[in-house]
């Protein structure tokens, strides 16, 4: 990789598009000056240096690599020819065969990043048509570690799954979050200590996965072991139906994934 390249963001006025334009910056995979980005109604006033246009085809014309970042509901309307050029999709849902066939492309890759690209800590899994090159895949690599971590996955039916289950970024833990800050606060605690209390519980969970390295299921395993206040909790949750509860959620999330592909 090097600043030669020319990278053009359909969306890169929006909020992901926006998150994976500045992680691009800040990990220098290229220059400001090669970068082309579109807005849907006024030029965002960021980026200094990028070029900024409504015309998604200018965009097209001026890329070596096209990422489009719309929303499902509206990428029907991308009426832009790719060519021989590497084609990035992050929405959610959509087929390989459907972009090839929308965008005249044979080089076309579907990524999940989700929300912390915005801190530069997004879990993004990817999948290649058989188009893509070596090299095409050395690019997706490096623009989406520069955004976090990345795996290519086997299959668009192992992306389906995962658009539901790391597509959700943080939403999962927030959920999870704001229930117990709910409960603190029913409690009578602070909603100020509350809050500064379950945030730290978050990233710090986080932060020991990240750098000790064990499997969650063991966490879990030596609190219940410890026979604790947690593993009393912990019994209670799962007596309540917390594990189900998350099941029936990833499938309604698979099922949403499917149908978004299905439906555009």
């Amino acid at each position: 990789m090097n600043g030669a390249l020319r990278i053009g963001v359909i969306g890169g006025g929006g909020w992901l598009g926006g998150a994976i334009v500045r992680s691009i910056l800040n990990a220098k995979l290229t220059s400001p000056q090669q970068l082309t980005l579109s807005y849907r109604r006024d030029p965002p006033a960021r980026f200094p240096g990028a070029v900024w246009t409504g015309d998604n085809q200018e965009l097209v014309d001026r890329s070596d690599v096209v990422i489009v970042s719309v929303r499902p509901a509206d990428w029907p309307a991308l009426a832009v020819v790719a060519g021989d050029r590497l084609v990035i999709s992050v929405m959610a849902g959509i087929r390989l065969g459907q972009l090839s066939e929308q965008f005249k492309a044979n080089r076309v890759v579907r990524a999940l990043p989700n929300a912390a690209a915005e801190v530069g800590k997004s879990y993004t899994p990817w999948v290649a048509s058989v188009g893509v090159s070596g090299h095409d895949r050395s690019i997706v690599r490096s623009i989406f570690d520069a955004c976090g971590t990345e795996d290519e996955v086997v299959n668009e039916a192992d992306l389906d799954y995962l658009t539901g289950l790391t597509g959700s970024g943080p939403a999962f833990p927030a959920l999870l979050a704001a229930a117990m800050i709910e409960d603190a606060v029913a409690h009578g605690i602070s909603p100020d200590v509350a809050r500064r209390g379950v945030t730290a519980i978050v990233i710090g969970a986080g932060h020991l996965f990240e750098q000790i390295g064990e499997e969650p299921a063991e966490t879990v395993g030596r609190f219940v072991d410890y026979r604790g206040t947690t593993a009393a909790a912990i019994e209670a949750m799962r007596t309540g139906g917390f594990d189900a509860a998350v099941s029936a959620g990833l499938a309604a999330a698979l099922k949403k994934s499917v149908v978004l592909g299905h439906s555009s």
